[in-house]
């Protein structure tokens, strides 16, 4: 029973992710392009965006966000 309870919930979690992945994706398209940062309106890098093209920020955002995140912990 708990190993079932275990993978339901680990199926469950794997799915949220999938359809997290999926908002990032379609919200990159739905950008029509734009690649500006969030944060400070500056352009996202090229490779950056060729790398990850669900990116928000640019690196330097990026890096100081993960940063507070992980002070928050």
């Amino acid at each position: 029973m708990t190993i079932e309870l275990n993978y339901d919930r680990a199926e469950e979690l794997a799915a949220k992710e999938r359809q997290a992945g999926i908002r990032r994706l379609q919200a990159a398209l739905e950008r029509d392009g734009s690649c500006e940062c969030h944060d400070c309106e500056h352009e996202i890098e090229p490779a950056r965006r060729e790398a990850m093209p669900s990116a928000t920020r640019c690196i330097a955002c990026q890096t100081r966000s993960e940063q507070r995140m992980r002070r928050k912990r």
